[in-house]
C-alpha cells in the first residue's frame, strides 16, 4: 500500500533557525505555488504519518500533496493537531491546549502562556502551513531573540496571518525584515513596547517596502525626533497604509515637520494621531502645511500637545485652503478658543460641511448659548417627522442617496448640515451620532427600524 509523503516541519531540527522549505500556501485566493525541495544548507526532519483519522477530517491526500486540487485549505487543515504535536516533541516544550482547541480558528490569544523561545518556535512550525488563523495575540511571553527568528521565517511562508501584536526593540530589525515581503499582515500593533529611535529606522525601511499593512499603533513608545524622521522617510513612499497611530511619544517640531512632508506627498493615510508628542505652534505651521494639499486624510487627533489658538487657527484655515481635502475630524479638545475662532470655523465648515473640530471651549460662552447649543437634535426631528407623517427612520434614509440604513460619518454630517428640513447645528449634529452608535467611523440608524415595527 502507498503512503501519502509526510508533511515537513521546517526548522523543527535543532538548527536554531526556522527554514523556509516547506510548501507555500495560497497568496491570492484560488493562486497556488507548488511545493519546492529545501536548499541543501537546510535542515529539517518530518512529522510521523498519525496513525488516527479524525471523523470529521477529510479524507485521501494524493500521493504528491497536490496543493492544487479543489478544497486546497481543507488539506492543508488535516494533521494540525498531530503536526503541532510533533513540534512541541522535537523541542522539546509541553503543548499549549488552548493553541490545541483553537489552532483552526481565526482568533487565538496566547497572551500570558509561558511559552518562551521554544514554545514559540512549536507554534511557528505549526502555523507555516496554517491557512484559518487570522490574528496572533503573543504578549508577555519572553519570546526572545529566537522565537522573533522563528515567527519571522514562519511570516515569510504564511501569507494568510493578517494581525500580531508586541515586539520589542531588540527585535524590531527581524521583524521589519519579514513583514518588507509580507503582504498580507493587515493590522499590527506595536504599543507599550518601549521601541526607540532605531525601530523607527527599521520601520520606516519596511513601510517604504510593505504594500499591504493598513493599521499601524506605534503609540506609547519612545519615538523622539530622529524616529521621527526615520519613519517618516517609510511613510512619504508608502501607498498602503490607512491609519497610524503614533500617541504618546515625542516626536516634537521636528517630527511634525516630517509629518507635514508626509502629508504632503502620502495619497493613503486616512487617520493620524499624534496626540501627546510635544507638538506646539512650530510643528503645527509644518504640520499645516501639508494639510493644505493633501487629499486623503480624515481624521486628525492632536491633543494633549501644547497648541494655542493661533495653532488651532493655522489648522482650520489649511483645510479652508484645500478645495480637495477629505478632513473629517480634528481633535484639539484641550485648546480653549474664542469665539472669533467659532466665527470662521464656520466659514471653514460652510466649505467643508463634513468638518468637525473638538476643542475644549469658547472663551466667554454665555450659559444660555450652551443650552442653546445642546438643545436634543433628535426631539427636533421626531416633531418634524409628526408634521410630515413620515417616520423618523424615513427622514434619515432620506439622507442617504441609496436608502441604505448606514453612512460613513463624513457623508452624515455633511448631509445633515446641508439639509434644510430641520434646523440643526454642527454641535447637535455631533450629539446626534452619538446617539446613532457611531462608533467605527459609520452612522447607523437600523435600530429605528425595530422602533417602527
Amino acid at each position: 500500500t502507498h503512503v501519502p509523503p509526510r508533511p515537513t516541519l521546517p526548522g523543527a531540527c535543532w538548527d536554531e533557525r526556522l527554514t523556509t522549505g516547506p510548501p507555500r500556501i495560497c497568496v491570492d485566493e484560488g493562486d497556488t505555488v507548488s511545493a519546492s525541495q529545501s536548499s541543501d544548507e537546510t535542515l529539517y526532519c518530518e512529522a510521523e504519518a498519525p496513525t488516527v483519522v479524525e471523523k470529521e477530517k477529510p479524507g485521501q491526500e494524493s500521493s504528491e500533496t497536490d496543493l492544487e486540487i479543489e478544497d486546497t485549505e481543507k488539506l492543508f487543515t488535516t494533521g494540525q493537531k498531530e503536526l503541532y504535536l510533533e513540534a512541541c516533541r522535537l523541542v522539546g516544550v509541553v503543548p499549549v491546549s488552548y493553541f490545541i482547541r483553537n489552532m483552526e480558528e481565526p482568533y487565538v490569544n496566547l497572551n500570558h502562556h509561558g511559552l518562551g523561545p521554544h514554545g514559540t518556535k512549536a507554534i511557528a512550525i505549526a502555523l507555516v502551513s496554517n491557512t484559518t488563523v487570522l490574528t496572533l495575540e503573543l504578549a508577555d511571553n519572553c519570546i526572545m531573540e529566537e522565537g522573533i527568528l522563528s515567527l519571522v521565517e514562519m511570516l515569510q511562508e504564511n501569507y494568510y496571518l493578517q494581525e500580531m501584536n508586541n515586539f520589542k526593540e531588540e527585535s524590531a530589525e527581524l521583524f521589519c525584515q519579514a513583514l518588507s515581503v509580507n503582504y498580507r499582515i493587515r493590522t499590527l500593533d506595536l504599543s507599550h513596547n518601549q521601541l526607540s529611535d532605531k525601530a523607527g529606522e527599521y520601520l520606516g525601511q519596511m513601510l517604504a517596502l510593505n504594500s499591504g499593512l493598513q493599521s499601524l499603533d506605534l503609540s506609547w513608545n519612545h519615538f523622539c525626533t530622529h524616529g521621527a524622521v526615520a519613519l517618516c522617510n517609510g511613510l512619504r513612499v508608502n501607498v498602503a497604509l490607512k491609519k497610524l497611530d503614533l500617541s504618546m511619544n515625542s516626536f516634537g517640531n521636528e517630527g511634525a515637520s516630517a509629518l507635514g512632508e508626509v502629508l504632503r506627498l502620502n495619497s493613503s493615510l486616512a487617520y493620524l494621531d499624534v496626540s501627546c508628542n510635544d507638538i506646539s505652534n512650530e510643528g503645527i505651521t509644518k504640520l499645516s502645511k501639508g494639510l493644505e494639499v493633501n487629499e486623503s486624510l480624515k481624521v486628525l487627533k492632536l491633543f494633549l500637545n501644547p497648541i494655542s489658538m493661533d495653532g488651532a487657527l493655522l489648522l482650520i484655515l489649511s483645510i479652508k485652503r484645500n478645495p480637495k481635502s477629505k478632513m473629517e475630524d480634528i481633535d484639539i479638545s484641550n485648546v480653549l478658543v474664542s469665539e472669533q475662532f467659532v466665527k470662521t470655523l464656520d466659514s471653514v465648515c460652510a466649505i467643508h460641511p463634513q468638518l468637525d473640530v473638538l476643542y475644549k471651549a469658547v472663551q466667554g460662552l454665555s450659559i444660555k448659548k450652551t443650552l442653546f447649543t445642546w438643545t436634543n437634535p433628535m426631539k427636533l426631528i421626531q416633531s418634524y417627522a409628526e408634521q410630515q407623517k413620515i417616520s423618523v427612520l424615513d427622514f434619515f434614509r432620506s439622507l442617504n442617496p441609496s436608502g441604505e440604513m448606514r453612512m460613513p460619518v463624513g457623508e452624515f454630517r455633511k448631509a445633515m448640515i446641508q439639509q434644510n428640513k430641520v434646523p440643526i447645528n454642527r454641535y447637535q449634529v455631533r450629539e446626534l451620532m452619538k446617539r446613532l452608535d457611531e462608533k467605527t467611523g459609520m452612522v447607523d440608524f437600523s435600530f429605528l427600524k425595530m422602533a417602527k415595527s
